[in-house]
């Protein structure tokens, strides 16, 4: 999907509608093993898959909760839910993650969102609160759903 953008001025009026949907990223086990690296969690059900085939439940690796998480950023710069008009974009933090489905490993994954306010805290400072579903492709159950808070600073 291509990016697109929504300045500012217009977020406003857009509170309670869907911003958009990311294109799909496949998660495979190279993806897993790299953020295993990174963050030094190489429990077995994510790491080895002669035993994720053979004990877990899900029949294969599956994705940390945490790496299906990091992807919101990258998936919302590319619907265009960060306005190209704000200065600077700080992630402010959550108010609410559920991790609901596993992500197997090779699974293709993209997100919805849903922006639910936009309020101004101080002159030039906007905090945007979104409501980001990652989908699983072919799954009726997303993998989560996250309330996000960024701090747009305009300037």
């Amino acid at each position: 999907m291509a990016e697109r953008s929504h300045p500012l001025e217009k977020l406003a009026g857009q509170v309670g509608t869907e911003l958009g949907v990311s294109s799909w990223v496949t998660v495979d086990q190279a993806m897993i093993d790299q953020f295993a690296a990174t963050t030094g969690d190489h429990q077995w059900i994510h790491v080895d898959t002669a035993r994720a085939q053979r004990e877990s439940p899900f029949g294969s690796t599956v994705a940390h909760g945490y790496l299906t998480l990091s992807l919101v950023a990258v998936m919302s710069y590319e619907i265009g839910a960060v306005p190209d008009n704000v200065g600077t974009t700080l992630n402010y933090g959550l108010d609410k993650v559920r991790f609901l489905a596993p992500v197997k490993s090779g699974s293709r994954v993209r997100m919805r969102s849903h922006l639910t306010s936009l309020d101004e805290k101080a002159p030039g400072q906007y905090l945007m609160k979104c409501v980001a579903t990652i989908e699983i492709e072919g799954e009726a159950r997303p993998a989560l759903i996250a309330e996000t808070l960024a701090l747009l600073i305009v300037g």
